[in-house]
């Protein structure tokens, strides 16, 4: 893969951690409810922290190693809808779990691409914080679209 690719799928990846970053902060704000504030809060914070590692990466020049055959699926996560604090919160949350589940995927995809084992492990970290993030999204939403369950 040429630097210039590389760059332009990681600065996608950077994007895609900010808007997560600002819409969960903004439930986070905007919500009273403590157990949501503190999901929400928690998972600002590591998206924070996935943005810092992927800038640091796009920082400091590197040799990256990767096969050249490896399709990154990064087109098949464009043109969806912004997440906006006006959704339903059971549409926006469910926005926001198929975001976790898109970056999970490009993640892997990236590490399965990767022929150096750090850089593997790396993306493969990434991915597993991401389906974390899915996983807590999922109980939230199963919680809040499907209230008769209680």
């Amino acid at each position: 893969m040429k630097t210039e690719e590389y760059n332009k799928i990681i600065s996608f990846a950077v994007e895609k951690e900010i808007e997560s970053y600002d819409f969960y902060q903004g439930v986070c704000d905007k919500t009273a409810d403590s157990n949501l504030k503190a999901i929400f809060r928690e998972l600002a914070d590591e998206e924070k922290k996935h943005r810092h590692l992927l800038e640091g990466l796009l920082s400091r020049p590197k040799d990256f190693h990767f096969n050249e055959s490896a399709d990154y699926k990064v087109s098949e996560t464009v043109d969806r809808p912004k997440l906006s604090l006006t959704m339903k919160p059971a549409d926006a949350i469910g926005l926001a779990m198929k975001n976790e589940e898109d970056a999970m995927r490009l993640y892997a995809e990236l590490a399965n691409a990767s022929s150096d084992s750090e850089q593997k492990e790396m993306f493969l970290s990434l991915s597993r914080m991401e389906q974390g993030h899915k996983t807590k999204l999922e109980d939230l939403y199963t919680n809040m679209a499907f209230p008769e369950v209680w």
